[in-house]
C-alpha cells in the first residue's frame, strides 16, 4: 500500500465510497468488502490525519468542515488515480474499471441491461454500474460516465452522441377493444381512456399523421397517471386504458398478442436515443466500448 506522509491512501477510497454511499454498509457493498473492514479504515484515517472527518450516530452520517474539505480532494486524487491505471490498461487493449450508466427505468431494463450484460462477459475486469431513473440525472454530481436519454434533447453543456430513433406506438389490450371497440381513426379515440406519462407536458394530448401527411390531435380521458413508463405499460397490460409506448417497450407483448398495436398506419412523432457525456471530461475506452455496442444492438434491433 502506498503511503504518503504517513498517510494510507488506499483509505481515500473508502473514504470517498462512504460519504457518496451514505452509510457504512452502503460502501461495504459497493467496495466489495465488510463493513467492519470499511469502519476501520475510517476511524485509522481519522488517527492518520489527526482530525475528525465525520460524526456517525445510529441513524444518520455529517461530515464535519474538515471531512467535506477532505472529500472533495479525496474525490479528485480517486478519480485521477483510476483514469490513470485505465489509461495504462487501455494500451493494452484491456477494458476495466467501473463505468457508471444512468437510464431511464423501462429502456434500462430492456436493452441496456442485456447489453452490458453480454458487455461483461467479453471485458471480465469491466465492472457495470447501472443507474436506473425516469428523471435526468446530474451526469457530473452522480459521477456518471455516460447517461442514456431519449426522446427530444434540451441545450445543455453535455456533449451527446445519436445511437439511433424509436417509434411511439399507441396500443392496447384486445380485452380493452373487445369491450369498446377497434379504432378506425383518431377521430375514434376521442375520450377514450388513457394510461398517461405524467413528465410530459400533456400527457393526453397526442397528434397523429396520417398516410397523406395530415395531422390529427387527440385528447384522451385521464384514466392513470404515472411518473413511471413501467407502472403505466401494466396498466395497459391489465386492460384499464389506451398507452402510448416506445416499440422497444411493447414490440414483444405486441409479437406476443399481449398488446394490439392500435392505427399502425397513423404515426406519431420518432424520439432519438442518445448518450450523452460530462463535457469536462475524455471519452474513457469503457465508455467507448459501452457505447459502441449499444449502437450496434440498437441498429440491429431497428424495426
Amino acid at each position: 500500500m502506498s503511503e504518503v506522509s504517513g498517510i494510507n491512501l488506499n483509505r481515500l477510497e473508502v473514504f470517498v465510497a462512504v460519504v457518496e454511499s451514505g452509510t457504512l454498509a452502503g460502501a461495504a457493498r459497493r467496495l466489495g468488502v465488510a463493513k467492519a473492514l470499511v469502519t476501520t479504515h475510517i476511524q485509522k484515517l481519522e488517527t492518520e490525519l489527526r482530525a475528525t472527518l465525520m460524526v456517525r450516530t445510529t441513524r444518520s452520517l455529517n461530515l464535519t468542515e474538515a471531512g467535506r474539505a477532505f472529500y472533495e480532494a479525496s474525490r479528485a486524487i480517486v478519480e485521477q488515480a483510476e483514469a490513470a491505471i485505465e489509461s495504462a490498461r487501455s494500451h493494452v487493449g484491456e477494458v476495466t474499471g467501473t463505468l457508471r450508466v444512468t437510464a431511464p427505468m423501462d429502456y434500462a431494463a430492456t436493452v441496456v441491461a442485456p447489453v452490458a450484460a453480454a458487455l461483461a462477459q467479453v471485458h471480465p475486469s469491466l465492472h457495470i454500474e447501472l443507474i436506473t431513473a425516469d428523471r435526468v440525472l446530474d451526469l457530473v454530481a452522480e459521477r456518471l460516465d455516460v447517461g442514456i436519454r431519449l426522446g427530444w434533447l434540451a441545450d445543455s453543456s453535455h456533449q451527446a452522441v445519436k445511437l439511433g430513433s424509436f417509434s411511439l406506438w399507441l396500443v392496447a389490450s384486445p380485452s380493452l377493444l373487445r369491450a369498446g371497440g377497434v379504432p378506425q381513426s383518431p377521430q375514434d379515440l376521442s375520450g377514450r381512456p388513457m394510461a398517461a406519462f405524467s413528465v410530459l407536458n400533456k400527457p393526453l394530448h397526442r397528434t397523429f399523421v396520417g398516410p397523406q401527411g395530415e395531422a390529427e390531435e387527440v385528447y384522451f380521458s385521464p384514466v392513470f397517471t404515472a411518473d413511471s413508463v413501467v407502472a403505466m405499460k401494466q396498466v395497459v397490460l391489465a386492460g384499464a386504458g389506451f398507452g402510448v409506448l416506445t416499440d422497444f417497450a411493447v414490440s414483444q407483448d405486441v409479437d406476443a398478442g399481449r398488446l394490439i398495436r392500435v392505427l399502425p398506419q397513423w404515426k406519431l412523432p420518432e424520439g432519438g436515443i442518445y448518450a450523452v457525456f460530462p463535457a469536462s471530461t475524455q471519452r474513457a475506452l469503457k465508455v467507448k466500448v459501452f457505447v459502441d455496442a449499444l449502437r450496434a444492438h440498437v441498429e440491429s434491433t431497428r424495426r
